[in-house]
């Protein structure tokens, strides 16, 4: 059921394309909002392959070795090896009529029994911006600031007017508010560990709950299905899901040549400055999971790799960034969405030992903005960041 005071936002429904999209994660360790609850609580899963493939892959020969390293050798290109684990994505599907006033769904938290066609949702973490955008019954969610600057102005100012029933953490829940916005159905984006922090029978005496939060931070690709379904808005998010697996398969076929002569690296946003150290990102990460969308390449992994976010990203000390990025013929790196750098990472570009890499001097170092995106519409701004940056750091290599 759509809101009476608004019309249904048409969502361009492109054509569903065989794209190659290679799954992993990184944690945001900074500040503990909604979002550092998620990223530091990732888990991890074993790789898989998704309904959609790699870019890099398409154009080239992989090999996948005993420990599961998997190789690209291409013919004409560079070799590059990365090891980080993988999401599952499923194929995209259409969504069910259901015939009863309430269904079975399957949740983190196991099979609850919601509405089939629920009116009054609340909704915290990661399912805020995913319903926010499938225009669904919303009657209350968390705040969700770090995703704001990426809102267009119409579901900005629905987000800035929704009642608000909890802040940045899970701790933070109210439940009286939760309450009073009179639910038929309660979707929280929050990963199990951090279910700590919520009183959940307090929350299933108001009304059926659903968790439905990442196990790794690429894991939104897969996690917004789910989260929309429950909602009972399954078309839209699979039309906007079409829509930017063809942008992305337009940008690999744009720039596979490019690609296919380069291996990168990537520097984070999440280093300590004052620790000395930065943030080393591999394929899969935060600042890496839409490029690779397109066929970037991020080679290697972390020298110790834990669980959650320990998987595919590290906190080396500046003086190891040259043996970090050694193998890099190209460097990305986070910005803000405004184009700044962030302190951690301007931290390493000022520092002596940047302007001694090769990528750097061969004019190669790239930022990347939006990279905060964890829907598939926002992910379309990304990608054109990426696009707008790739035009002129390739721009002799593209002629």
């Amino acid at each position: 059921m759509r809101h009476a005071n608004r019309p249904r936002r048409a969502l361009r429904a492109a054509a569903a394309v065989s794209v190659v999209l290679t799954f992993a994660a990184c944690g945001d360790d900074e500040g503990a909002d909604v979002s550092a609850d998620t990223d530091d609580a990732v888990g991890v899963t074993a790789a898989t392959t998704g309904s959609v493939a790699t870019a890099a892959t398409t154009a080239s020969s992989a090999t996948t070795a005993s420990d599961g390293t998997v190789a690209v050798d291409d013919t004409d290109g560079v070799e590059c090896t990365s090891s980080t684990p993988t999401t599952e994505v499923s194929p995209m599907v259409e969504s069910e009529d259901f015939e009863g006033e309430t269904r079975p769904f399957d949740g983190d938290n196991g099979t609850v029994e919601i509405p089939s066609d629920p009116e009054r949702i609340v909704a915290t973490g990661y399912a805020v911006p995913v319903l926010l955008e499938a225009d669904a019954d919303l009657v209350g969610i968390s705040e969700w600031g770090r995703g704001t600057a990426l809102m267009t102005d119409e579901d900005l100012a629905e987000y800035e007017a929704m009642t608000k029933v909890a802040g940045e953490t899970a701790a933070s829940t109210n439940y009286e508010a939760v309450a009073n916005a009179q639910p038929d159905l309660i979707i929280l984006g929050v990963p199990l560990p951090v279910l700590a922090d919520v009183d959940m029978d307090r929350l299933e005496s108001i009304a059926p709950v659903v968790v439905l939060g990442p196990s790794l931070p690429d894991s939104w690709k897969e996690l917004s299905r789910r989260q929309a379904d429950a909602a009972g808005e399954l078309d839209d998010h699979e039309a906007a899901r079409a829509s930017y697996e063809t942008k992305a398969a337009a940008l690999a076929d744009k720039y596979a040549d490019v690609l296919d002569d380069h291996c990168f690296g990537h520097i984070g946003s999440y280093g300590d400055v004052s620790a000395g150290s930065f943030h080393r990102e591999y394929e899969g990460s935060w600042g890496t999971n839409i490029a690779t969308d397109i066929g970037v390449r991020y080679y290697g992994q972390p020298v110790d790799p834990g669980e959650g976010s320990a998987q595919v990203s590290e906190y080396p000390s500046i003086e190891e960034l040259p043996a970090s990025v050694a193998e890099a013929t190209a460097i990305t790196y986070s910005v803000d969405d405004d184009g700044t750098p962030p302190d951690a990472v301007q931290y390493v570009l000022d520092h002596d030992l940047w302007t001694t890499l090769a990528p750097v001097q061969d004019g190669l170092a790239i930022p990347i903005q939006y990279s905060a995106a964890a829907t598939y519409a926002t992910a379309e701004r990304t990608l054109d960041a990426i696009d707008a940056a790739f035009e002129d750091a390739f721009a002799g290599e593209l002629e």
